[in-house]
């Protein structure tokens, strides 16, 4: 059975904050450790270390809750390409997300990375997620 480890880590983290818990534990790798890395320089998660547990590697990450007027504000991710149908953008063409405050990251051929730097290198690729 395929399983989709981005969609993984957009569903963990999206339950945690529902449930208000403080920390997320993401399988660990090549991937999933990139796009943690990218939310916590966001400020999206305010701390990552990795954890072993029987020869199988976790990232716990710790979640950063936004106040809000009413209450604990929640950090809406949404997955946009998928494995059924990719979403391919050059970047002229890549998308701004609440007109900046929000972040698009993209699979690129010089790896995976926010919008910000894709259009500063000139260079497009697969939007993988929305996050604001």
């Amino acid at each position: 059975m395929y399983r989709d480890i981005i969609t993984n880590i957009i569903t963990s983290i999206r339950n945690a904050e529902i449930d208000k818990k403080e920390t997320v534990r993401i399988i660990s790798t090549t991937i999933t450790e990139t796009i943690v890395k990218i939310l916590l320089q966001e400020g999206f998660i305010e701390n990552v270390r990795k954890h072993q547990e029987s020869n199988k590697y976790f990232l716990v990450s710790t979640l950063r809750h936004r106040k809000t007027r009413k209450g604990v504000g929640r950090t809406i991710l949404k997955r946009i390409s998928r494995p059924g149908l990719r979403i391919y953008s050059n970047y002229q063409q890549i998308p701004k997300i609440l007109g900046g405050m929000g972040i698009v990251i993209l699979s690129t051929s010089r790896g995976i990375m926010t919008d910000r730097e894709a259009r500063l290198e000139r260079i497009g690729g697969e939007i993988l997620c929305y996050i604001w």
